[in-house]
């Protein structure tokens, strides 16, 4: 292909070079003629292994060549890759003063081409930006409709300073994020000789992952800090707990627990928190990232209690009181944190939960019970069908086939609260479904 790439920075430069050797042809745009230059003697603008002979290759055989003209840059490249700078403003949101300047000039060459063009965003950017900034300046500018000859799609890239050409040739995954099939299209072309798999989804999904990975990767680094400094006051060599850690590829170094949805609960987690916080409190140890997690995890529970209460004091039916699907453990349950907030707002609430049993609890949970919720038997229903019984919210933590079925098969003028996604009752067309993080 016939490729532009805008921004010869980290990305720009490692891509330049990377699709160059792929076979592509590639034109680097950038403002600075010092980078231009450095590249036009077979020299790299950003030092990072790999890069600078695949530069000094691709110079020598015409296939990488520089300039400052954005319309000749357009009108000879068939497809343009942008990777400008989009750094944090004082308040810490993006600055897209650089990509608008940048995507308002390539709309403006594009006019004068009769050829159609496709525009790949690479920056960093929040989700939304494709839809509300990038493709109404491209109309703009090139009096041009989306796929009438204008193409947009949304490419984040995941470089590591460092292994960044490695990464490039065996990423986990190629995104492609694109209003239209076509820009789907345009990225299978472009990548087509690399071995991965390229995951074809809307813009808004493309735009946040890049935000996901990186945020996700500075709380393990994050985490494994602050249990490392726990570790060693203690005496260990946290390197070798965390190498132990790392052998559970089932739950620690996995998917699992990586869903949205309700607040964790149970006798396990909150104990252990507060137990390490503890610990590293008596060693006047901080562990910012631990000790703020009770504080996310009841904000959460506040998100719940704010999705209900939006819908006036009408009755509601909670489905699923344990702190988990199948048990009757209500140590430290998210639900029943909501049911006790919602009970002292003064709301009508009935309860059902398959697998409690009143008569049944001993032990540490029916002590809980007798000193959280006391007048819980008063609330609670032998069937979902009593539950339901006059509810104009449901609130649904867990909830069997046969719940579900009952749900979806009856009224759809309910307001539905859902804490655990079930796809049954987002497809069910009720007047209003909503789920905690979607």
């Amino acid at each position: 292909m016939r490729v532009s790439i805008f921004g010869l920075g980290y990305v720009g430069a490692v891509s330049s070079a990377c699709f160059a050797d792929m076979g592509h042809s590639v034109i680097g745009v950038d403002i600075s003629q010092a980078k231009l230059d450095m590249i036009m003697s077979a020299k790299s603008p950003v030092v990072e292994p790999g890069v600078e002979e695949r530069i000094a290759t691709a110079v020598a055989e015409k296939r990488l060549t520089v300039t400052t003209d954005v319309r000749a840059a357009v009108l000879e490249s068939d497809v343009s890759l942008v990777s400008v700078g989009t750094p944090s403003a004082a308040n810490g949101t993006p600055d897209l003063g650089a990509l608008k300047k940048v995507v308002t000039d390539i709309g403006s060459a594009i006019k004068d081409k009769d050829s159609s063009h496709a525009v790949v965003i690479r920056s960093t950017i929040p989700p939304g930006t494709i839809r509300d900034l990038i493709v109404p300046t491209l109309e703009e500018s090139s009096g041009r409709k989306l796929d009438d000859r204008l193409v947009v799609a949304n490419n984040p890239e995941f470089l590591r300073e460092g292994s960044a050409v490695k990464d490039f040739y065996a990423p986990p995954f190629t995104v492609s994020g694109s209003p239209t099939a076509s820009g789907h299209a345009v990225l299978k072309e472009l990548y087509a000789g690399i071995d991965a798999p390229i995951h074809e989804v809307e813009c808004e999904a493309a735009e946040a992952i890049k935000y996901l990975s990186n945020t996700y990767h500075a709380v393990k680094i994050s985490f494994a800090n602050e249990m490392g400094a726990l570790l060693k006051m203690h005496g260990m060599d946290s390197r070798n707990a965390m190498r132990l850690f790392c052998e559970d590829r089932q739950l620690n170094i996995s998917s699992a627990y990586l869903r949205p949805g309700f607040a964790f609960g149970g006798s396990c987690l909150p104990k252990e928190i507060r137990s390490v916080a503890a610990l590293a409190r008596s060693g006047n140890i901080q562990l910012s990232l631990i000790e703020s997690l009770i504080t996310s995890n009841n904000q959460h529970i506040d998100r719940a209690f704010e999705m209900i209460s939006k819908h006036g004091r009408q009755q509601i039916a909670l489905l699923g009181l344990a702190f988990k699907s199948g048990t009757d453990d209500l140590r430290e349950s998210p639900f029943v944190a909501l049911a006790e907030r919602l009970i002292g707002r003064g709301y009508d609430l009935k309860i059902f939960d398959e697998s409690l049993e009143l008569a049944r609890l001993v032990g540490s949970n029916r002590e809980f019970i007798e000193r959280e919720i006391p007048h819980l038997d008063r609330m609670l229903q032998q069937s979902p069908e009593t539950a339901l019984q006059g509810a104009n919210i449901v609130v649904v933590g867990h909830a069997n086939k046969n719940t579900l079925q009952l749900l979806t098969s009856g009224s759809k003028k309910l307001n539905i609260v859902d804490l655990q996604g079930y796809k049954e009752l987002e497809d069910a067309d009720f007047d209003n479904y909503e789920g905690i993080c979607w």
